[in-house]
């Protein structure tokens, strides 16, 4: 894999250091709402299926997260690892953002990946539940901090 130049170790098969590690460097990589970088984690054939909506590689992946964070305000997202076997990662993650009128959203969810043997990720599968929030009950105030716990309430 070394000699490939678009490589994101680890690779799978994955083993749970190698697991939370994918799942940490996603939440990372979402919470920089760089839709470019972003992209860039993913394979350039990739096929997303998120809420209701198919996406379909990389150029899309950055038209959609574009949209996204145009219109889900200062968001900020955290990720646990549920499960892992082989190329594949299971994931349940809650972001918090506010939308143009200034209400506040916290959106449950639970992701499945597969990964290619280069460690990019060609398959995201995303099911994800909407809860209006007061401003007063947010509880994901940014990127997580350095020796956050790595589980997130329910």
């Amino acid at each position: 894999m070394t000699d490939d130049p678009e490589a994101r170790p680890p690779f799978p098969p994955f083993d749970a250091e190698g697991a939370a590690a994918k799942v940490r460097a996603a939440e990372n990589g979402w919470n920089t709402r760089d839709p470019q970088k972003v992209a860039l984690a993913y394979t350039v054939d990739t096929e997303w299926r998120n809420r209701d909506r198919w996406v379909r590689g990389r150029d899309e992946v950055v038209e959609f997260l574009t949209a996204k964070w145009e219109r889900e305000l200062d968001y900020a997202l955290r990720k646990s690892l549920w499960a892992f076997a082989g190329n594949r990662i299971a994931v349940r993650f809650q972001y918090e953002c506010r939308d143009a009128d200034g209400q506040w959203w916290r959106c449950y969810g639970n992701e499945n990946w597969e990964f290619a043997e280069n460690g990019l990720m060609r398959r995201r599968e995303a099911s994800i539940n909407d809860l209006r929030i007061d401003e007063a009950d947010r509880r994901i105030l940014g990127p997580r901090a350095e020796g956050e716990e790595t589980d997130i309430p329910i």
